[in-house]
């Protein structure tokens, strides 16, 4: 495993963390400072320390439910001062990484972790995320073609953050849907994908000319949001971390 990689699974620096602390000079390898980021290590022989403090491999993890709010940040810091998850989470979560993210005017559900493998094997899973959206307008038969079907944008600027440099997008068929309320002014459905790209759904329905103005996560696999207050956390259940184990397991990660 590359150096750089092991700080990240092992420690609470995140990937450019540690690359930048191998870089400065503050790891040793073996009683040797390093400083390459992308030199192999053996986990059961070689001894790393960052700043004098041993980082070792460990099975053991943690998975936390946040009901996000709306009005802040899937981020450490923002240059604008805008709030951030990192300022409502209590202070032994604040070196957890985010399972993804939730954009500034979304909420519900978001998984945090503090290892960095389980955050990894759940963003890049086709495991299902289940969602609440509100949009202006009706939905209309070629939304729920695209829906059932897929959807292939050359132009898929529409619906996503000005700074994005994601142009295109193909939307695999969503796992389901249910239409809750359907009306000229505006309409209510729950989705279920088993993606999370870049603003994914309000770009979908931004190609129909459609505004999301609401969307919530309510479910990511057998985790679920439930009663869980706004700006509060949770550990997993019992059952949840059954299933997230035997999901980990099939990805082979320990």
């Amino acid at each position: 495993m590359r150096l750089n990689k092991f700080i990240a699974h092992y420690s609470t620096f995140s990937r450019r963390e540690a690359d930048k602390a191998v870089q400065e000079g503050y790891v040793k390898v073996n009683g040797e400072t390093e400083t390459n980021p992308a030199r192999d290590i053996d986990e059961k022989r070689d001894v790393v320390y960052i700043s004098g403090k041993k980082v070792s491999p460990k099975n053991k993890f943690t998975v936390i439910v946040y009901n996000k709010p709306k009005g802040e940040l899937v981020t450490k810091k923002d240059p604008k001062g805008r709030r951030t998850i990192y300022d409502s989470l209590p202070k032994e979560f604040k070196h957890f990484k985010p399972v993804g993210r939730l954009d500034f005017a979304s909420e519900g559900l978001l998984l945090l972790t503090d290892s960095s493998a389980i955050a990894t094997a759940l963003m890049e899973s086709d495991l299902q995320r289940v969602y609440k959206i509100k949009i202006k307008g009706e939905i209309t038969p070629q939304m729920e073609k695209a829906m059932l079907e897929g959807l292939v944008l050359e132009d898929a600027t529409k619906g996503a953050h000005k700074k994005s440099k994601i142009t295109s997008m193909t939307f695999k068929p969503f796992l389901g849907y249910t239409i809750v309320k359907n009306q000229p002014n505006y309409s209510i459905l729950k989705v279920a994908i088993a993606e999370g790209k870049n603003r994914e759904l309000r770009r979908f329905f931004a190609s129909f000319g459609t505004e999301v103005v609401d969307l919530k996560r309510l479910e990511f696999a057998e985790i679920k949001l439930n009663n869980l207050p706004s700006g509060k956390t949770r550990y997993l259940e019992r059952s949840e971390y059954n299933a997230l184990h035997t999901f980990l397991k099939t990805q082979g990660v320990k």
